[in-house]
Formats: C-alpha cells, sequence, structure tokens
C-alpha cells in the first residue's frame, strides 16, 4: 500500500500592471531553487483559506494590500517534491494598493508574458505561464 503524500499548498499571485505586464521574483539565495524567477506568493499557513494566505503573502513580500474580491483563481499545478507533494493554486489580480516593493530585497521584474517563458522557472511554476497566457488572451 503506498504511502500517502504530505501535500504543500503554495498560493501565487499573476499581478498584473496597467502595460499588462505580469511581476515575477527571483528566489533569494540560501533557498531552495535560488536564482529561479517565480510568481509572488507562498505557503497556506494552517487555519487559512488560500485566498486569505495569498493576502497576507502579498502584503508580507510586496507591502500592498488586496481584497480577497480582487483576486481571480486561474490554473493550478501539482508537483511531487522530495517527502511531500505540491499543489500550487494560481490566482490573477489587477488591483491592489500600495507600491509594490520587496520586503525582502528580492529582485522584481515586471515583464510580458512572452518574455516570462524563458525565465528559468521552478517546475511548478513553469506550465501556469502557457495557462495564464491562455487565460489572459482569451479575457483581454
Amino acid at each position: 500500500m503506498a504511502k500517502n503524500p504530505t501535500y504543500l499548498f503554495v498560493v501565487a499571485a499573476a499581478l498584473i500592471d496597467k502595460n499588462s505586464r505580469i511581476l515575477v521574483q527571483k528566489r533569494p539565495a540560501g533557498k531552495p531553487m535560488a536564482g529561479l524567477w517565480e510568481f509572488p506568493g507562498g505557503k497556506v499557513e494552517k487555519g487559512e483559506t488560500p485566498e486569505e494566505g495569498l493576502v497576507r503573502e502579498l502584503n508580507e513580500e510586496l507591502a500592498i494590500e488586496v481584497d480577497q474580491r480582487d483576486i481571480e483563481a486561474v490554473a493550478f499545478a501539482s508537483e511531487a517534491l522530495e517527502d511531500r507533494h505540491l499543489v500550487l493554486l494560481l490566482y490573477l489580480c489587477r488591483q491592489w494598493a500600495g507600491q509594490v516593493q520587496s520586503a525582502d530585497s528580492l529582485d522584481l521584474q515586471w515583464l510580458p508574458i512572452e518574455a516570462i517563458r524563458s525565465l528559468p522557472m521552478p517546475p511548478a511554476d513553469g506550465p501556469l505561464v502557457d495557462k495564464l497566457s491562455n487565460f489572459i488572451g482569451s479575457r483581454g
């Protein structure tokens, strides 16, 4: 009988600015997959809904305020890790309050979706770029 995996639920946001560019951040040195580009977000904590976790993470990481009504689930990825299984939920967000700034001095870039395709990304983030591209293309 196979052992049930421990699931790691992670949320991320495709923040889209008025020029249709998407924010990506570089993973810092000393963390797993350091140097790879990803969508901002993080782990869902015990007792949080994914949406609550994303709002909290965006505030902690980027010093912005996001209303849960302004995020929309658009895609997910599922990826086996060493001793856990990652479930990454991607949300779209076009509206927030405050200036985006990195709380941890991470490298941030606003890029068009086409430029994000060529960035080195963690295995779970990469496939989401195509899904996001299809969603943005069909919605505006």
